[in-house]
């Protein structure tokens, strides 16, 4: 058996598949329908629509399989994503990868395989959508097209749904997309007992932009400020609008001197690009920044409220100062 080589996007890779929110959710009808419909057209016993992660290949859909994933080491997706095209193996047996890979061997007797990667925009293949059969087989021109069509309409139902899950105007996950996210990572935090630190960001003096300046300009300055953010951030990182003027950021794997750095770089950015660009006003944020506590946050939301009410209180003492001068 040959285990399947590391795509060289893969740290690209793993960051989109990430962030379409996709591992471990419950099934969804937009996808097993295109595998009841795959498994029917080509007669296959076997359809699936395969992500492969970090070390496994997981089933957003499966039709004909009782198992929701498998390791990636005997994964045949984890080779086909290292294709531009329909990866074909018409008979496994024939195969020095697969003669002797356990889903060969052993149940459920993989003789015939063909997974088209499924791409994103970004160019990284995030799995596959995939026709087994337990008896040899062949494809020709017109059903490798017919499953490259399949396949096309699984990568628009993954762009759908990260429509769902993005802000249009910053291009940075919505609530709904960072508290989907940031839980899965604070769950992983949890297990490996990695430290994570959520920054809540509201930036001061916002309405006044909008009212000065028009709200075109308002939502040039939320772009720029979600830009800045995304730019200085790792990619392991998530970041978030939650809606106006919030943002939100969770730092995974960071120390509080980390976060305190990472902090510091983020208003040298702002300050400096003030100062190139002198649009007739400053972005300026005040920030919440709370360490999880597994004990304490039960969820995201937890997390979020007590680093909504950090902000909040720099926010009052920055009025304050202003006040008192």
């Amino acid at each position: 058996m040959k285990t399947p080589e590391i795509p060289t996007d893969e740290a690209k890779r793993i960051h989109a598949l990430r962030a379409y929110n996709l591992l471990d959710t419950l099934p969804e009808e937009r996808f097993d329908r295109l595998t009841r419909l795959a498994r029917r057209l080509f007669d296959v016993p076997i359809a699936l629509v395969s992500l492969v992660d970090v070390n496994r290949q997981w089933f957003k859909s499966c039709q004909g399989l009782a198992a929701t994933e498998t390791s990636r080491d005997v994964s045949f997706c984890a080779h086909a994503i290292l294709e531009n095209d329909v990866m074909l193996v018409p008979n496994t047996l024939c195969d020095e990868r697969f003669h002797d890979n356990p889903l060969v061997t052993g149940d459920p007797g993989i003789r015939f395989y063909a997974g088209c990667p499924l791409v994103v925009p970004n160019g990284s293949s995030l799995g596959t959508l995939c026709l087994i059969d337990v008896k040899p087989r062949e494809m020709s021109d017109d059903e490798r097209q017919l499953l490259r069509d399949l396949a096309k309409m699984a990568e628009q139902e993954i762009g759908a749904l990260q429509m769902a899950t993005m802000d249009e105007l910053t291009l940075v996950a919505n609530r709904r997309g960072f508290e989907a996210q940031a839980q899965q990572t604070l769950n992983a935090c949890q297990r490996l007992g990695l430290p994570a630190t959520m920054l809540f960001f509201d930036m001061n003096d916002f309405k006044a932009i909008n009212d000065k300046f028009g709200h075109a300009e308002g939502d040039r300055a939320l772009t720029v400020f979600a830009g800045i953010l995304s730019g200085l951030l790792r990619e392991t990182d998530v970041v978030g609008r939650l809606g106006g003027d919030e943002f939100v950021a969770l730092l995974t794997n960071a120390s509080h001197l980390e976060a305190r750095e990472i902090m510091q770089r983020l208003h040298e950015a702002v300050v400096a690009w003030n100062l190139q660009e002198q649009r007739g006003y400053d972005i300026k944020f005040s920030v919440g920044q709370i360490e999880y506590d597994a004990a304490k946050h039960a969820s995201v939301h937890s997390l979020l409220a007590d680093s909504d009410q950090a902000m909040y209180s720099q926010k009052q003492l920055i009025k304050r100062a202003v006040i008192s001068h």
